[in-house]
């Protein structure tokens, strides 16, 4: 994966340099709508190996909403700007900072929160073997999870008993099929709005 690896670091740093006023634009706009709070949203993650890092990104919430790990679409706590980055997927661009660092890849598993990562047995351990990454093919399947567990009674649950397993054997074909052109085509998918075919499903 060194071709992963070179890309990774190279694409980072131009995108950080190129997308500079498009990001000083949202920072601007978190502290005008959402005063009263830090711009960026700072939080231990769940990075390869288990190695816990810092994920940056711009923050979305309320502030100490003390809320779910788990995010539902409609919630009070996500501000109406919050939830057009997220919409957008704005909220994520410092996580091009992230990838710079190494810590994360443009393609991966989703970093987790401590918690889940732990629940991780067996084969399915083998997923920590990956840097987290920007987007995915779970992240592509699952691009409307906030509008899915909106729908469910108990959306905790669901996302332990359904999605997250779910996710777990997407990323495992992930690592034991990896292919840059598909790297290539996951970017390409999530920056467009679109779907592809991966692993005999459409993502």
């Amino acid at each position: 994966m060194v071709l992963k690896w070179l890309f990774d670091r190279i694409v980072s740093f131009i995108g950080l340099i190129c997308l500079s006023p498009v990001i000083l634009i949202v920072a601007i706009l978190v502290a005008i709508k959402m005063p009263g709070g830090p711009v960026f949203f700072k939080q231990n993650r769940v990075g390869r190996s288990g190695k816990l890092f810092t994920i940056l990104k711009f923050r979305s919430m309320t502030v100490n909403n003390g809320g779910s790990s788990v995010s539902v679409a409609g919630e009070s706590r996500i501000t109406p700007l919050g939830a057009q980055l997220r919409k957008y997927k704005l909220d994520e661009l410092p996580e091009l900072w992230n990838v710079l660092l190494g810590e994360m890849s443009f393609v991966g598993p989703r970093p987790d929160v401590p918690g889940y990562a732990d629940t991780l047995t067996g084969e399915d351990c083998d997923v920590l073997k990956l840097r987290p990454g920007i987007t995915g093919p779970a992240s592509l399947k699952y691009r409307n999870e906030e509008d899915i567990l909106a729908k469910m009674d108990d959306p905790l649950k669901y996302n332990d008993e359904v999605i997250f397993p779910d996710k777990v054997r997407i990323n495992l074909y992930y690592l034991h099929h990896y292919s840059f052109i598909k790297d290539i085509e996951m970017i390409f998918a999530t920056v467009l709005g679109k779907h592809m075919n991966y692993g005999g499903e459409e993502i």
